[in-house]
């Protein structure tokens, strides 16, 4: 939880007075481009960095007044993974053991549960220094995981990845929230935060512009629409006529007809269609998504989506 939350270095103000709550077993993102004060965030949340002024409290603790506390609750993983590279993949997690004081064979049993999680056994005894981006990225995150936080920041923990990388660590979030841990994380994919997130909060220049699920975001913008192609321009000109402020691409035979894509706006548009006896030979639903969402709130683009927000049906 954050209130009020300010930081400035001297005359650039990169956080101006945020308000959060993140709720327990639940990923919160912090969406927003390069420089919109992400990163600064993360590291005041995580007594990196001392904040001008406001109130944060973390797994429950005051970041300012129980520091000791509220580093023994999370965990972090930054934009670039911290392993050393002279070190295995073994030695990196047996290193942060040593460091947590775990006692006997303890300690063994949670390196070798780490990297049959992360299923890092094959390559566990080679240096990681030869580990690709998605390997590394998923060593960093074992290694925050020997803590056993209650909390993780996770900081754009994707940035570089390839696809398919970037997916497998979809899946580890998404199994780490199951297992109850509170995921807080900051990105600039924006389909990342659509797939992982329970909340987003909209973040530029230092200021919290919007905060909701990714649907209630969504709904902010105006856009939606159902597209309908037809097998000839007879039935397109027929559909215009019963469909009042629809758009018609003569060349194409698509009319686009405004929705807010929910269930009773589709059966309206197609009831109508059936009552005039107008074959359509498929449609499909195009919502906002949020590069369009973060486009309105903010006047500029963030990172592209891989994709349209869409469905169709043949």
């Amino acid at each position: 939880m954050a209130s009020g939350l300010k930081k400035a270095y001297k005359d650039k103000v990169v956080l101006d007075g945020i308000d959060f709550d993140v709720r327990a077993g639940t990923v919160f993102s912090l969406l927003g481009p390069n420089g919109a004060g992400k990163t600064t965030a993360v590291n005041v949340l995580t007594t990196l960095l001392k904040m001008d002024s406001g109130t944060a409290r973390v797994a429950g603790y005051d970041v300012a007044t129980e520091t000791k506390e509220v580093r023994s609750s999370i965990g972090v993983t930054g934009q670039f993974a911290s392993v050393d590279e002279l070190l295995s993949g073994r030695e990196n997690l047996q290193l942060m053991v040593d460091l947590h004081h775990f006692k006997g064979s303890e300690g063994k049993n949670v390196v070798e549960h780490l990297l049959q999680r992360f299923d890092l056994e094959e390559s566990a005894d080679k240096l990681s220094s030869t580990y690709s981006g998605g390997m590394r990225r998923k060593l960093d995150l074992a290694m925050t995981l020997v803590g056993r936080p209650r909390i993780i920041f996770l900081d754009e923990p994707t940035t570089g990845l390839d696809p398919r990388s970037r997916r497998t660590m979809w899946n580890i979030v998404r199994e780490l929230v199951a297992d109850g841990i509170t995921i807080f994380l900051t990105t600039q994919y924006l389909e990342e935060a659509d797939h992982l997130a329970d909340q987003i909060a909209v973040l530029d220049q230092g200021r919290l512009v919007a905060e909701g699920t990714p649907a209630q975001l969504k709904r902010q913008i105006p856009g939606g629409h159902v597209q309908l192609r037809f097998a000839g321009a007879a039935e397109l000109g027929a559909a215009v006529r019963v469909l009042p402020g629809s758009t018609p691409d003569e060349e194409s035979l698509i009319l686009r007809v405004p929705s807010d894509g929910g269930a009773k706006s589709l059966r309206t548009v197609l009831d109508r269609l059936d009552e005039y006896s107008i074959d359509v030979e498929e449609f499909t639903v195009q919502m906002p998504d949020l590069d369009d969402v973060f486009l309105a709130l903010t006047g500029h683009s963030s990172v592209p989506a891989e994709s349209k927000t869409e469905a169709t049906v043949k």
